[in-house]
């Protein structure tokens, strides 16, 4: 069986503003340019309270009108932001979260998404979702 090496163009690190664990530019990655492509979990709505009891909760996202996904690979660290510089979209045929960048992302800089999607959307969160202190390392 041949192995193929990714050369993933991010690291895992501590956010410089959040101070909890987000992903951090490796490189300058380009607009347009594929962060990481993800695989998902599928999870039925109906699954959904007792998805609330466990700290998954904080990492899934809705798939569709029936379903929600647990994002596996790097992305599923990546931040919120209302000034986000990657977007993320759903690759339903394949069953995949795609994350790109949206602008030009420095070496260095934290990646970021909103978690509405909708890179503009100034809609709040749950409170769950922006409780930073329940996310940071011990």
């Amino acid at each position: 069986m041949k192995h193929t090496t990714i050369n993933l163009p991010f690291s895992v690190g501590i956010s410089p503003t959040l101070h909890i664990r987000g992903l951090i530019a490796g490189r300058i990655i380009k607009k347009n340019e594929t962060i990481e492509r993800c695989p998902i979990i599928l999870i039925d709505k109906k699954e959904e309270p007792h998805l609330k009891q466990t700290t998954l909760w904080r990492y899934y996202y809705e798939w569709n009108n029936t379903r929600h996904c647990i994002v596996l690979g790097y992305a599923s660290l990546i931040n919120h932001s209302y000034k986000p510089n990657a977007i993320y979209s759903f690759d339903y045929k394949n069953k995949n979260l795609i994350f790109k960048a949206i602008k030009n992302i420095k070496s260095g800089e934290e990646i970021l998404v909103n978690y509405n999607q909708d890179p503009d959307s100034k809609a709040p969160l749950e409170t769950i979702l922006t409780d930073f202190n329940s996310h940071r390392p011990t």
